[in-house]
């Protein structure tokens, strides 16, 4: 491997693969410091340009923020191109997989701030992410943390009411329902909808839905807010697979059940404003960040 990268790298091994590339931690020999190379596709399987890697780069190369991940340098190679990162040593992830040590109160709202900040940029420029999830969510050994992953990024036209976007997106378990029920003219909100699943995990330190299949996901979803109603809700009917099942009716479970070790209200009420049905009444990032849980 270490043929294929510029002497100024030094491959040491292969820390993370997906589905847009592999990852490798490398030391970059001119500054003396780790970082992470992730070698991705130029072209997709059918021999094209691929968009996905043309998207991440134009993304990285777009965002300067303190809580999106710094893109270093970039390289072509023999599979492709090689994208220079930043070294980041964990993951939120790993984070919330460390039975041993779990998160404290003071770390999941300084990540929570962290996170909906990034996400707040991005949206300012224009961009949804439509990956956010705690494996994308990467913390430095300082804990901040910052946004990554930027494969099924995408420029948002609020103008354009008619631009669809592909329902084929974001992890199932942070999947807003508009997505699930085949939507392809969804915005920022899908975005939202995942911060609101990441911060709920990481005070529950477990997922709030995780399906194994789309029907399964939306009937948890279902069984968890209750059954949407369309005076709520009104688009929910033009929803492309909106005909196509139909679940038991279901009251929901009260967010204080779900949430049993929360002593603050504040917690909860934040994701019960972004985990919401309508788009329209989501929180928006600007405004997540202003919520009264991170003014205490």
């Amino acid at each position: 491997m270490d043929d294929y990268a510029p002497s100024r790298y030094k491959i040491l091994e292969k820390i993370g693969e997906g589905v847009h590339g592999c990852v490798f931690k490398a030391i970059d020999l001119h500054r003396k410091c780790p970082v992470a190379i992730k070698k991705v596709a130029l072209k997709n399987k059918f021999g094209n340009i691929s968009l996905n890697t043309l998207r991440e780069i134009k993304t990285l190369q777009l965002s300067k923020c303190e809580y999106i991940i710094d893109i270093v340098d970039l390289f072509p190679d023999l599979i492709g191109l090689s994208l220079v990162l930043e070294y980041m040593p964990e993951t939120l992830y790993g984070k919330l997989k460390n039975d041993a040590n779990p998160l404290s109160r003071q770390q999941v709202r300084k990540f929570a701030l962290m996170m909906l900040k990034g996400i707040e940029y991005l949206h300012k420029l224009g961009i949804i992410h439509r990956d956010i999830k705690p494996a994308n969510l990467l913390i430095s050994e300082t804990e901040i943390l910052k946004i990554a992953d930027f494969g099924l990024a995408r420029l948002h036209f609020p103008d354009e009411e008619n631009r669809l976007y592909s329902p084929q997106v974001s992890t199932r378990w942070y999947r807003a329902p508009e997505i699930l029920w085949g939507s392809q003219k969804y915005g920022p909100p899908v975005d939202m909808w995942a911060s609101g699943c990441v911060v709920a995990e990481m005070l529950r330190g477990v997922p709030l839905f995780a399906g194994t299949t789309d029907i399964e996901q939306l009937a948890l979803v279902i069984r968890t807010l209750g059954t949407p109603r369309l005076n709520e809700w009104p688009e929910l009917t033009s929803m492309p697979d909106y005909n196509k099942i139909r679940f038991p009716n279901a009251v929901g479970i009260n967010w204080d059940n779900l949430f049993p070790s929360c002593t603050y209200a504040t917690e909860i009420n934040l994701v019960a404003n972004l985990v919401i049905y309508n788009p329209k009444n989501r929180l928006t990032a600007e405004e997540a960040i202003k919520h009264e849980y991170f003014q205490r």
